[in-house]
């Protein structure tokens, strides 16, 4: 009777068990196949790797499928050079979406063939991640030599690579761009959105090809990303908030800019930028602001840092400039009207390739105030002799290591 009752025991034991483990292997399956994206491959739609065949239509119905989708979805672009018009990939999404790119995707070479200010833009979409070892080619060195901007702000826009518009709790990783027309990458009204492990390159003297332009967004961090181009290698514009830029390379370009501002009325304070733990080599310039001398716009720039900085043979390593004039001669209607205020410079060092390497040229209407020099050490490589300081209509202070002597009161 004993073993009766243990044998059954036993039983119940077993079944107990494996009623577990089926539930457990359930769960397993149901969670996996919940985080598994379903994917989408372009060459189902027709798409062809071939470097000459339009895929627009493809991509764009591989894209429409993709963002009905009710769950999580992949755009997959698999290895080839797949030729690509302009096109806008529209949401809102019914899940999180991916646009996985291993091929390299590439743009007409006449920019009239784009018909967009943007070669490839997505808009109003949540949760969006643009991955992959792919390689974004602008084929901009036809566009080039027809790029007047740098004479006159009247000039033809050429096609950005890609753009963001109205697109938060997104991110960028691992991608390629390479040639843009004009910038490489363009963000507009985006929040909280993540660029990393990004490379960014065109050749030095590639007009107006800035890395990455951001207006009117809050949340942003960009890190561990190269960036070598014919402009700013960022452009910090209006109505900016609370962005963290660090372990970023520059070189060839302009620097990371907050500005141009001061252009338009329509314009808004930018607080809250930090740039740190990064490196400039053989840039026109590095730590830089700028806004326009006969301003249409009233506004702040405030709660700026720029630390832990190296530079390497810059031309301007520090630049506060309030009497931007891209297309001289300018028409001098007033002074800037930008107030420029609560910014902290603090260790940065290395070599410029000018005798002024500290250039604060603040308005004379709103003078910069509450600014903070903290050990800087920058020593002159070109001629000259040892580097100097400029400040004019500026308020703040110096303290530690000061190389060039600080021209601060």
């Amino acid at each position: 009777m004993a073993s009766f009752y243990l044998e059954n025991m036993m039983v119940c034991i077993i079944l107990g068990f494996k009623a577990l483990y089926m539930s457990l292997l359930f769960v397993a399956v149901t969670s996996s196949s919940a985080t598994i994206p379903k994917v989408f491959d372009v060459q189902s739609y027709g798409a062809k790797g071939d470097g000459k065949t339009d895929n627009t239509n493809a991509f764009t119905n591989a894209w429409k499928d993709a963002c009905a989708y009710n769950g999580r979805s992949r755009v997959y672009i698999p290895r080839g050079t797949f030729y690509l018009g302009g096109v806008t990939f529209k949401g809102p999404c019914s899940g999180k979406i991916s646009f996985f790119i291993d091929g390299t995707l590439l743009a007409p070479s006449n920019n009239d063939d784009i018909k967009s200010d943007t070669w490839i833009s997505f808009q109003y979409i949540d949760y969006l991640t643009i991955t992959g070892s792919g390689i974004i080619d602008g084929q901009g060195k036809e566009s080039w030599p027809h790029d007047e901007c740098y004479k006159h702000d009247k000039c033809p826009l050429l096609a950005m690579n890609m753009g963001f518009d109205f697109v938060n709790n997104s991110r960028i990783k691992w991608i390629t761009s390479r040639n843009s027309k004009a910038g490489h990458f363009n963000f507009f009204n985006v929040d909280h959105f993540n660029v990393t492990d990004v490379t960014i390159t065109a050749p030095g003297d590639s007009p107006n090809t800035d890395g990455i332009k951001i207006a009117f967004s809050s949340n942003v961090q960009i890190s561990n990303t190269h960036i070598g181009t014919g402009d700013d290698c960022i452009a910090i514009l209006s109505g900016n908030t609370n962005f963290d830029i660090y372990n970023v390379t520059c070189g060839p370009g302009h620097g990371i800019s907050v500005g141009s501002l001061g252009k338009s009325k329509e314009e808004k304070n930018v607080e809250g930028i930090t740039v740190r733990d990064s490196v400039f080599t053989g840039t026109i310039a590095a730590v830089r602001i700028k806004t326009w001398e006969s301003s249409a716009s009233t506004i702040a720039i405030s709660k700026i840092v720029y630390e832990n900085i190296q530079m390497v043979d810059v031309e301007s390593p520090i630049i506060i400039d309030q009497t931007y004039c891209p297309f001289p001669p300018c028409e001098k209607a007033g002074d800037s009207h930008i107030q420029v205020q609560d910014v902290t410079l603090k260790n940065i060092w290395g070599t410029s390739r000018s005798k002024v390497a500290v250039n604060l040229e603040c308005s004379k209407s709103f003078p910069c105030k509450d600014i903070q020099l903290i050990d800087i050490n920058l020593k002159n490589n070109g001629p000259g002799g040892p580097a100097t300081a400029l400040c004019e209509n500026v308020k703040g202070s110096a303290r530690g290591t000061m190389v060039p002597p600080s021209c601060l009161n």
